[in-house]
């Protein structure tokens, strides 16, 4: 079994829809969607709530409350937060759930022991199973712990796992704690960039991330020839540091329409179509 982990420095690479080709081009009877910020792999897959058989609540760090019947109101707790998290409204001392970061400091101080922690509940987990294996979740909006939630979506996918070839995991973008969980124990890292400036600073950050986990790394430029400058200077980089091309998509904006309606672009006539059979082939003969 080979875990494919496909990321991007940045959003808007087209990503997802890289995984979205492989997934059904290549038949891949296990995915998972570790964006839980933003998840939105299921929008171009068949799972509906009847292939459900597992949704479970996720916890996250423990928040505080005041309990305002013990609070005498002098304020120390709101004087110790190094978080601005504690408010003075109508009257009373509050915690903002929201900024709060679960540090103890105003519970350990406070003089009458009026401060407590609560359950903090931060999203939900997933688990679909048809003809094809899903694991995603969805992190509540404001709330932290998106790394937690990306390893207990890995874990959930690994459990269900039978005796599948390969896995195809849709990453988060950027270098943060999602992604930093997304790279723990993956076969191969797939980066997709794109030709902007912006687009080949964020593919260097994101490569020097995975290297830290040893694993293997192949790059496709998408809509490569909307800035061929960069797409050169890009292509040069790889080379350079002998890093593996696995091919060049270009643009076509037919994509954002097929995707619109819900459809796979697998089966479609691209002008494209080529090039991504091209790289699906590639990574095959990689892994």
């Amino acid at each position: 079994m080979k875990k494919v982990l496909v990321i991007s420095g940045k959003g808007g690479t087209g990503k997802t829809t890289v995984s979205s080709f492989l997934i059904d081009f290549l038949n891949v009877k296990a995915l998972a969607d570790c964006d839980v910020d933003a998840p939105n792999l299921h929008l171009v897959s068949s799972f509906n709530n009847d292939s459900l058989i597992n949704e479970k609540e996720f916890k996250g760090i423990d928040i505080y409350e005041i309990n305002q019947n013990l609070c005498i109101s002098c304020g120390e707790c709101q004087t110790l937060c190094k978080f601005d998290s504690i408010l003075y409204k109508n009257g009373k001392y509050q915690i903002n759930p929201l900024s709060c970061e679960g540090c103890g400091v105003c519970e350990y101080f406070c003089p009458v022991n009026a401060i407590s922690t609560k359950e903090n509940f931060v999203g939900n987990t997933q688990v679909f199973k048809s003809e094809k294996l899903f694991s995603t979740a969805k992190l509540s909006m404001g709330s932290g712990n998106s790394g937690k939630l990306v390893s207990q979506v890995k874990k959930n996918l690994d459990d269900n796992l039978k005796n599948e070839d390969l896995v195809i995991i849709d990453g988060s973008p950027g270098i943060g704690c999602p992604v930093i969980a997304s790279l723990a124990a993956i076969d191969f890292a797939l980066i997709v960039t794109e030709p902007s400036l912006s687009g080949l600073s964020d593919m260097k950050r994101i490569i020097k991330t995975a290297k830290i986990f040893k694993t293997n790394i192949a790059i496709i430029i998408n809509k490569a020839d909307l800035n061929l400058e960069v797409t050169s200077m890009i292509e040069g980089y790889i080379k350079e540091n002998n890093f593996t091309l696995l091919g060049k998509i270009n643009y076509d904006n037919n994509i954002s329409k097929i995707i619109n309606t819900k459809k796979s672009i697998a089966n479609k006539r691209l002008i494209i179509s080529s090039q991504l059979v091209n790289i699906a082939n590639n990574l095959l003969n990689m892994i």
